[in-house]
C-alpha cells in the first residue's frame, strides 16, 4: 500500500493498476530539471511509485535536493552501485535512460497526478482485500461494527491524501479568502462571520459560530448547559436553507445541518426538550401526558415543523474519540454536516486508556475534537463540566481555572463560555419569615434575577471577552434573547 501497510494475503491474485512509463518520464524530469519536485512533493511519495526501484530513486533524489544538492544520473550513482533491483534493469545506466525519457517540467504535475491516481486504486483494492478477510474470520475481539469503523478510517484517511492544496499559500491568496469571508458577513442578515446561534447578543460577543473553531460551554450542574446546546442546535437546524454561496458555489447559505453527540441523555429525552421549547409546553407535562387539547395540538404542529428540521442525534454511550470522528466524518459525507455539539466532553472515551492519567486523556479528547472542528471545517461545541471549588466560593461566577482538567481544555479550545443563573444560587438562600429585612432584600434581589442568565465569555481567540445576559425560562428549558425596557414594544420576545 502507498502508506507502507502490509499487502493482504490473495492480493496478488488481482492485476494491479500501474502506468511503468509515467514514473520513468516523471523521475526522467525529476533528474534532467530538480525544479519539478517542488511542483510534485505535495502530491506524491516513493510509496506511490509501482516499481519499488522507481520509489528508491525517488526518494534518494529528494533527499539530496531537500538539502540543496544536485540529483542527477551522475550525482546518483554511487547510491546505487551495490542496489540489486536495479541491476536487473540495467544498472546504474538505467538512471541516464531515464533522465532521456524526460518530459516537459510543465507537464510532470500531470504524469504525477496519474502516478498518484494509480496508487490509490492500488490501496483500494487492498483495502477491500483486507475487509474481506478481517470479515471471514469470527473473531471476539473484531466484530462487524468495529470493523466498518476501521474501513472507514482507512478510506477517509485515503481520501485526505494528495490534498495539493495544502502548505504555503501566498498573502494574495490568504487575502482573497479573507476578502471572501468578509463579503460573506456583509451579504449576510445579521452580518456574520459565522453561523448565527439565534441569540442575538451573543452572535454579536463572538460573531457566529466560526468554521474550524472548538468552543467550549461549561458550567455546574442545573446551570442548563444542555438547555442551551439544544437551544442553540434547534435554531441553526430550524434556520438551514440551501442555495448559491458567495463563491459560486452551492452549499449552505443559512443555519446549517447539525449533528449532536449525546452521551448523556437519550434522543426520545433530548427530542422532548427541543419539543417543550417548540411548542413552549412544560417537558414534565409533555412526559406526563398531562396537557390541555389545545396544548397537545401544538405539540403535534410543533413535531411536525421539527420533521424537516436536519438535526442529526447520536446517543450511543462512551464513544471513543475515534469512534466520534469516524461518525463525523460518514454524517458530512452523506447528508453533509455544519456544526458538530458534543454533550459532554467528560463523557467521550479517549482511544486508547493512558496510564499518565485523567489529564493526558482529556488532552488527547480535545485535541481530537479541534482536530475534527479542522479536517471538516465547522464548528465543534462541546459541553463540560466545572470542578466543585466553584460552590465553596462566594462569587459564584465561575473561572478558566474552575474547568475540570483545566489546562487542555483552556489550551485548544477557540472559545471558552460558561453558563451561570445567580437565580439558582440566590433562591437557596431564601432567608426565613421572621427576618423582614433580609426577606425584603432577598426578594428585590429574586425579582431582578428571574429568568435571567449569564454566558460568559471567559475566552475567545480572535473576540472579546466579557458577560451575555440572555432570558431563560425553566418550565421550558428555553434561553432566548433579553428584550430590555428600551427595547419593549419595538420588538417581539424572541
Amino acid at each position: 500500500m502507498a502508506d507502507g501497510s502490509p499487502v493482504p494475503p490473495g492480493i496478488g491474485a488481482i492485476a494491479l493498476p500501474h502506468n511503468i512509463e509515467a514514473e520513468q518520464a516523471l523521475l526522467g524530469a525529476l533528474l534532467v530539471n530538480n525544479e519539478v519536485y517542488d511542483r510534485v512533493a505535495s502530491l506524491v511519495n516513493e510509496s506511490h511509485f509501482y516499481d519499488p526501484v522507481h520509489g528508491r530513486i525517488f526518494a534518494t533524489a529528494a533527499r539530496r535536493i531537500q538539502k540543496n544538492a544536485l540529483a542527477s544520473p551522475v550525482t546518483l550513482k554511487p547510491f546505487f552501485e551495490d542496489d540489486e533491483g536495479l541491476k536487473e534493469l540495467g544498472g546504474p545506466a538505467y538512471l541516464a535512460r531515464l533522465a532521456g525519457s524526460a518530459i516537459s517540467i510543465f507537464a510532470a504535475k500531470d504524469y504525477a497526478q496519474l502516478v498518484y491516481d494509480l496508487a490509490i486504486r492500488r490501496d483500494l483494492i487492498t483495502i477491500g482485500q483486507s475487509i474481506a478477510e478481517k470479515a471471514s474470520r469470527v473473531e471476539v475481539d473484531s466484530g462487524p461494527k468495529e470493523q466498518i469503523v476501521e474501513a472507514e478510517q482507512q478510506l477517509y484517511k485515503l481520501g485526505e491524501q494528495g490534498r495539493v492544496d495544502k502548505g504555503f499559500q501566498s498573502f494574495l491568496q490568504a487575502v482573497t479568502q479573507a476578502v471572501h469571508v468578509a463579503n460573506a458577513a456583509y451579504q449576510r442578515e445579521g452580518k456574520l462571520a459565522g453561523i448565527s446561534s439565534g441569540l442575538m447578543d451573543l452572535d454579536k460577543k463572538l460573531g457566529g459560530l466560526h468554521q474550524s473553531d472548538l468552543l467550549i460551554l461549561a458550567g455546574r450542574p442545573s446551570m442548563g448547559k444542555t438547555a442551551l446546546a439544544t437551544n442553540i442546535a434547534f435554531n441553526i437546524a430550524k434556520a438551514y436553507r440551501k442555495g448559491i454561496r458567495p463563491d459560486g458555489t452551492e452549499g449552505t447559505v443559512e443555519g446549517g445541518v447539525v449533528g449532536f453527540y449525546s452521551l448523556e441523555m437519550s434522543s426520545e429525552q433530548l427530542a422532548a426538550r427541543i419539543l417543550s421549547e417548540a411548542a413552549r409546553i412544560p417537558s414534565e407535562r409533555i412526559r406526563r401526558g398531562e396537557m390541555e387539547e389545545e396544548e397537545f395540538r401544538r405539540f403535534l404542529h410543533a413535531a411536525k415543523d421539527l420533521e424537516a428540521c436536519p438535526l442529526y442525534i447520536d446517543d450511543t454511550p462512551a464513544l471513543p474519540i475515534s469512534t466520534l470522528a469516524a461518525r463525523a466524518r460518514r454524517l458530512k459525507r452523506t447528508v453533509g454536516l455544519d456544526v458538530l455539539f458534543v454533550d459532554y466532553l467528560q463523557l467521550v472515551r479517549p482511544a486508547t486508556v493512558r496510564s499518565e492519567g485523567r489529564v493526558q486523556e482529556i488532552s488527547e479528547i480535545t485535541q481530537g475534537l479541534k482536530a475534527i472542528a479542522k479536517e471538516l471545517n465547522i464548528p465543534v461545541i462541546a459541553l463540560s463540566q466545572l470542578s466543585r471549588q466553584v460552590e465553596s466560593r462566594e462569587d459564584k461566577r465561575p473561572q478558566l481555572s474552575d474547568l475540570r482538567e483545566s489546562g487542555s481544555i483552556e489550551q485548544d479550545a477557540d472559545v471558552v463560555m460558561f453558563v451561570f443563573r445567580e437565580e439558582y444560587y440566590r433562591e437557596r438562600e431564601k432567608p426565613s419569615e421572621d427576618r423582614t429585612a433580609e426577606m425584603l432584600e432577598w426578594q428585590q434581589a429574586m425579582s431582578r434575577l428571574q429568568g435571567k442568565a449569564e454566558v460568559i465569555v471567559g475566552k475567545q481567540r480572535h473576540g472579546p471577552i466579557g458577560s451575555v445576559e440572555l432570558a431563560f425560562e425553566g418550565q421550558f428549558t428555553r434561553f432566548s434573547n433579553l428584550v430590555r425596557e428600551h427595547q419593549l414594544g419595538a420588538r417581539d420576545f424572541a
